[in-house]
């Protein structure tokens, strides 16, 4: 390994949370219609964009659930590449890559990193997470050793987010998934000061 390898390595990392709405559940047959992301310990550093659609195919609860239309996106929402070029410079400003490393956070991560990546492929544009990210719900069973279906915001709104349900606003949700992790993060290193002071005492 090279030096310049060993220094990419071990870079501070620095967690984005992101969320996207969508017009159907995958990225070759529906489109991304927005985009939401903000720094985890710094949620007041957020992006939000809304694209026009790069395909027709529609399912009405999904557009239900956010309360985009696809008229009004096609009307006034931003070219898809150049706001996939918007979100991966605003993920340079915020976590330069020559010193950090930007990592993808989300709540069922593999949805929208999954649209996320597809975008960033079909435009040509380098996708600034690389090939994966941090799913809270995956992080939560590995913490608490929980089941899948205690995962769902309906069993951790009413723990961690004095249980206000998700607003479906893509930027309102990545602020409240920010302060999710943040919280279940917490549980996570206050167990582990228990474990190690138990082992300590024994």
């Amino acid at each position: 390994m090279t030096p310049a390898q060993r220094t990419q390595r071990v870079r501070p990392e620095r967690f984005i949370s992101v969320d996207v709405e969508t017009a159907g559940p995958t990225p070759g047959d529906y489109a991304m219609i927005s985009i939401g992301a903000c720094l985890v310990d710094e949620p007041d550093r957020g992006f939000y964009v809304e694209l026009k659609p790069d395909r027709d195919a529609v399912i009405p609860s999904a557009l239900a659930v956010s309360g985009l239309d696809m008229a009004q996106l096609t009307a006034n929402g931003t070219d898809p590449r150049q706001a996939m070029e918007e979100f991966a410079q605003w993920i340079r400003d915020v976590v330069p890559p020559q010193t950090h490393r930007a990592v993808f956070v989300g709540f069922n991560a593999v949805f929208d990193w999954m649209f996320v990546n597809e975008y960033f492929v079909r435009y040509a544009i380098e996708n600034p997470f690389g090939h994966g990210g941090l799913d809270i719900k995956s992080y939560y069973v590995g913490m608490m050793g929980s089941t899948w279906e205690q995962t769902s915001m309906k069993h951790l709104s009413p723990k961690y987010l004095d249980g206000r349900p998700l607003s479906h606003n893509a930027l309102g949700d990545a602020r409240d998934q920010a302060e999710l992790f943040r919280a279940i993060s917490a549980d996570a290193a206050a167990l582990r000061a228990a474990s190690t002071h138990a082992e300590e005492a024994s």
